[in-house]
């Protein structure tokens, strides 16, 4: 395959991501002494930084990639809501599907990073679901999008904060069946096992074991496989797509697993990098890629990004230059 080629097609793919959105905050410093007050160190404060996370950071990784994002989530009606806002319009992305909701809480999360190490994190947030009416807006919002012929692909991006409901998941998968758009997931615990017959359903390997109430060693792939075929028959989907870490990712159709090791070089920091797997893996897919090629590339697009401090996208030029350097 030519690759430059067809990651010069990503412009034309619009990928609609649903989910939780959030905003991380960083505060980088260095510690010289120890509190009088408490046993905890004192950090001196050299840098702050906000940036978007959750289903925020699967929009930058698709816009990194050059392909368009579509985000529609929900915030609060708050001063984090607005920074959020105005950190969309800073990174030039469509504040068209995003929801402002009176009385909730933008979720937040504050961290202190001191000579390249996470030393706290505070997180203000609201995790109900939100109002039906709201979810009513948000499928409004999408069915508009995706009704439209705008969409690729559509990537829930679930982080338990709410915004994603089972009458939405609902929703959502059967109008994509209708219209032929393949539905990629990256779940949490609360409506794990609502995503029935999505064509991706990628948990992480704890989620999975969890999920399916199992405890199976981490490199044991032939039990890792009959967990799998156990989640599919709950849910129905097309493809297991399963990260483990270090370990890289793990496919399955049902049929027969395959497992792609990990691509890391030099582990820094592994925040935010199931976002840039199913983001890549989303454009992949919405361009053509079969789903082997896909999960191959979006386990290579993680490991890049476990390479940098911090939730970041990541960068096309990077990616392109190591799937070129490989016989995949």
């Amino acid at each position: 395959m030519d690759f430059t080629q067809a990651f010069g097609g990503f412009r034309e793919q619009n990928v609609v991501v649903i989910g939780d959105v959030m905003t991380d905050s960083y505060i980088w410093g260095s510690v010289t002494r120890i509190s009088p007050e408490a046993p905890i160190p004192i950090v001196n404060a050299t840098k702050r930084e906000i940036r978007m996370g959750g289903a925020a950071n699967v929009a930058l990784n698709v816009k990194s990639l050059k392909a368009n994002p579509i985000l529609c989530s929900v915030i609060g009606d708050d001063v984090h809501g607005d920074d959020f806002m105005r950190l969309m319009e800073s990174d030039s992305l469509d504040c068209g599907g995003i929801i402002k909701c009176p009385g909730r809480v933008s979720t937040i999360k504050h961290r202190v990073i001191c000579a390249g190490q996470h030393l706290l994190r505070i997180d203000e947030e609201v995790t109900a679901p939100i109002p039906f009416e709201i979810s009513e807006r948000l499928y409004d919002s999408i069915a508009s999008v995706v009704g439209g012929g705008r969409a690729s692909a559509i990537v829930f991006e679930d982080y338990d904060k709410g915004v994603i409901t089972p009458w939405l998941i609902e929703k959502v998968v059967k109008l994509a069946h209708e219209k032929d758009i393949p539905v990629l997931v990256d779940p949490k615990k609360r409506n794990f096992l609502h995503y029935k017959g999505v064509d991706v359903f990628k948990p992480n390997f704890k989620e999975l074991c969890e999920g399916v109430g199992v405890s199976i060693g981490k490199g044991d792939f032939d039990a890792l496989f009959e967990a799998e075929r156990r989640l599919r028959n709950l849910l129905g989907y097309k493809y297991g797509f399963v990260t483990l870490s270090e370990h890289g990712v793990f496919l399955s159709d049902g049929e027969r697993y395959s497992r792609f090791p990990s691509m890391i070089r030099e582990v820094t920091d592994v925040s935010g990098a199931g976002d840039t797997v199913i983001a890549t893996a989303s454009i992949c897919l919405a361009s053509g890629m079969d789903i082997v090629t896909a999960a191959k590339i979006a386990n290579i697009a993680g490991g890049l990004v476990c390479e940098r401090v911090g939730v970041v996208p990541v960068d096309y030029d990077a990616l392109l230059s190591v799937v070129n350097s490989m016989n995949l």
